[in-house]
């Protein structure tokens, strides 16, 4: 399992969003640069975090700018804008097991619970990590 690329962009993005804004107006095409991607891959990020309400996004030449203090967003908010994650359950299942196998007809009662404590697990460590802490990282790196 490996969660999506969308997650370490949405970062990045942030990350770039309060580094320069006070230098740059920051678009999908600043950002792409930035990021190395393709600017459509950025929109559908921006508009993502734009409906969890972490950003804001002027369209035109208004550029976007981060919508709440970066200690109140957490890596679970970016985590949870970004990713698509059905019925928030994290593990797919697959879909068949054979029932008429003893493993097969038992794995996902077995399974189910430990699966959801390791994303409750994961989700606790992602809440407690803000993107204030990623900007000082930064800047404490750029001053090395």
């Amino acid at each position: 399992m490996q969660i999506s690329s969308r997650f370490t962009i949405a970062i990045h993005v942030l990350t770039c969003m309060e580094t320069f804004k006070e230098e740059y107006k920051v678009t999908s095409d600043f950002l792409a640069s930035s990021i190395q991607v393709n600017p459509v891959v950025i929109r559908r990020i921006l508009s993502q975090l734009k409906e969890a309400g972490l950003i804001e996004v002027k369209r035109g030449t208004g550029g976007a700018t981060i919508a709440k203090p970066l200690e109140d967003i957490t890596f679970l908010d970016v985590y949870q804008a970004v990713e698509c994650i059905e019925d928030h359950t994290l593990f797919h299942f697959h879909e068949n097991p054979n029932v008429n196998c003893p493993v097969g007809k038992n794995i996902h009662n077995i399974l189910d619970d430990k699966l959801y404590r390791v994303q409750q697990a994961m989700e606790r460590e992602l809440a407690s990590i803000t993107m204030a802490e990623v900007v000082e990282d930064l800047k404490r790196n750029l001053q090395s």
